[in-house]
């Protein structure tokens, strides 16, 4: 399962992201795209958030069995902790 969230995406991204996936609430979305799917719709993601944020949780072969991606402004990114992956908040 793949989950993505959107927060404060440009017009038109959430609806991009429906085509693949099923928005369960505003900016959230669940789905089982396969890899290929997964990858290019995160080039799109990437590319297009701007100032806003993107998160994509995916499947991966780690201890915790996902892994994590992030995309824009003033992001959390992930950080790897003695092999458990953790979120970090960017510094002000």
């Amino acid at each position: 399962m793949t989950v993505v969230v959107l927060i404060a995406a440009p017009e038109g991204l959430r609806g991009h992201v429906t085509r693949w996936m099923v928005e369960v609430a505003a900016g959230i979305f669940v789905g089982t795209p396969n890899r290929r799917v997964r990858d290019r719709l995160w080039t799109t993601l990437s590319d297009r958030i701007g100032d806003g944020q993107a998160v994509m949780i995916e499947p991966a072969a780690t201890e915790q069995r996902w892994s994590t991606r992030t995309a824009g402004r003033d992001r959390w990114y992930p950080v790897d902790f003695d092999g458990l992956m953790l979120m970090a908040r960017p510094r002000r």
